[in-house]
């Protein structure tokens, strides 16, 4: 917690002075060391609006729509918070990352996540071109102007004052409940409210002060601290108040019954997102997309789903399977966890290859006859020792034990570990047959074969094409071959998230050793 810098309270009134009077009078003060000169020493270290840092603006790297395009991907910054971006079930999910997804599908890119808490950091990130959009809940403000270009706004919302219930307020009335609470924000002069450093909700605080013309005490939190956990401090008592945006309050207060959040303190403000200001052109998209999806049914449900389906919200951010409050992916994440120690995974990435094969449905069969979490044949199950392919642990231990002969078919041809694992997984899905196919491909037509993408990656899509899978190097013929290709990619973008939102566990000492039977 970062109570204006050196944990001590300020005065709105000292906090409003004038920058060149504050200057003066730290001068005049030098010579004396008491507390009431840091206090003033450190206001000088602080933005006088609250919302960004007065530091020179860093100069945003030209990056604009056409190269983004060219590289593939929208590289979005996001929070970490059950409105913006998490992980359920394995599956990732959010309002700002729901919208996202479909706006890379309109420009015709992947999307790549960045996760920060600090709104700092983020629009440093954008500047130096490690984030094409801030998709945070960012209010639209004149200071924030300075620095970014705002879309065009996706979401109306008020700022309001998070603050307990009584204690007894099971068994009082309404009137007697409001008696207690703030519900005139002239009430608030004189009391202590946390809020997160930098943000749009101490900037409206300054001004309320101003407003009903007495001292309101602003405790800043470190810009890594979530609005979501200030909020689990008032309900928990080790704060009494703070301010968050009216949707994401409300959102909270299902969560924690003893909540209130009824009292306004703001109007209306604009939400939406930032990107920088000499991308003109991916603006102009992002706008035309805002435009066009906030007429569907679609941004509706995805709004409802969010924030209005409150039961639904709660059970899913409450949840030991959500990353918001939880750090498991399935039921079945020891049986996973032991299986990638012995193999040697990350069990995050094995993990994600449980979700693409069967979504972590223990019962998935596919038309073709493999069933189970690994999604085996009935000859595969039976070569790697899974008796009943549809028990959890069976099927992962002989999933797991097929991946690791996979990798040592391939430890020879592709030394690279890193890169060795894309051919394992593309093989667990086509055979290596047809990846031998494509490498045997790339080798002809001067690419490497022992890198995937653009490389081994793209002549396996070509085997779908008669004058590649009809060539005489090609031993296996036609393969639709853009499934591997999206099976391997959707698993390491998979693995991406995880490994931004699961904690990872050091893997058990030991040698690494087969689990099952191998093949011979």
């Amino acid at each position: 917690m970062n109570e204006i810098k050196l944990n001590k309270q300020v005065s709105l009134k000292q906090w409003r002075a004038s920058f060149c009077t504050a200057c003066l009078f730290l001068v005049l003060l030098s010579c004396k060391s008491t507390n009431s000169d840091t206090q003033h020493a450190d206001l000088l270290s602080l933005s006088l609006v609250g919302g960004l840092s007065d530091a020179p603006a860093e100069e945003p790297v030209e990056l604009d729509l056409p190269q983004i395009k060219k590289r593939g991907r929208l590289i979005a910054i996001v929070d970490n918070s059950s409105t913006s971006y998490f992980i359920y079930k394995g599956q990732a999910m959010g309002y700002e990352y729901d919208l996202l997804t479909r706006l890379a599908q309109k420009l015709g890119v992947d999307l790549e996540i960045v996760i920060t808490t600090s709104l700092d950091k983020a629009f440093e990130m954008l500047q130096r071109g490690e984030g094409d959009i801030i998709a945070h809940n960012l209010t639209i403000t004149k200071e924030r102007r300075a620095k970014i270009a705002f879309t065009l706004h996706h979401n109306e919302v008020r700022q309001v004052l998070v603050q307990r219930k009584p204690k007894a307020w099971r068994n009082m009335t309404l009137d007697n409940i409001d008696k207690k609470l703030i519900r005139n924000p002239l009430d608030l002069a004189g009391k202590e409210v946390y809020v997160k450093k930098n943000s749009s909700h101490f900037s409206r605080l300054v001004n309320l002060s101003d407003e009903i013309g007495s001292d309101i005490t602003i405790r800043e939190e470190d810009p890594s601290v979530e609005v979501e956990a200030l909020i689990k401090k008032v309900a928990k008592g080790e704060i009494d108040y703070t301010v968050a945006d009216e949707n994401i309050a409300q959102l909270n207060a299902a969560y924690y019954a003893n909540l209130d959040v009824k009292t306004p303190l703001s109007f209306h403000q604009r939400i939406a997102w930032g990107v920088r200001t000499n991308a003109p052109e991916l603006l102009k998209a992002v706008n035309s997309w805002i435009k066009d999806i906030r007429k569907t049914p679609d941004y509706a449900v995805i709004y409802n789903k969010y924030f209005k389906n409150r039961s639904n919200m709660k059970m899913l951010a409450s949840s030991s399977y959500s990353s918001i409050s939880g750090s498991q992916l399935s039921p079945y994440d020891k049986h996973i966890k032991d299986a990638a120690a012995k193999i040697g995974w990350d069990w995050r990435l094995l993990a994600a290859v449980v979700y693409q094969e069967s979504k972590f449905n223990p019962e998935a069969e596919s038309w073709m006859g493999a069933s189970g979490l690994m999604q085996l044949m009935p000859e595969t199950a039976e070569i790697f020792g899974a008796a009943d392919p549809m028990d959890p642990r069976q099927s992962i231990m002989a999933g797991a034990s097929y991946l690791q002969w996979l990798d040592k078919f391939w430890a020879d041809e592709v030394p690279d570990p890193d890169e060795r694992k894309k051919f394992v997984l593309a093989s667990y899905n086509v055979g290596q047959g047809h990846v031998l196919d494509g490498r045997k491909l790339a080798r002809k037509h001067g690419r490497d074969p022992q890198v995937w993408e653009d490389n081994v990656a793209y002549f396996i899509e070509k085997k779908a094409d008669p004058a590649f899978y009809n060539d005489e190097v090609v031993s296996l013929g036609y393969c639709r071959g853009s499934e591997p290709v999206r099976y391997v990619k959707n698993i390491m973008q998979r693995h991406a998230r995880y490994r931004q939102l699961i904690p990872d566990e050091v893997a058990p000492e030991g040698v690494k050793e087969p689990l099952l039977a191998s093949a011979k």
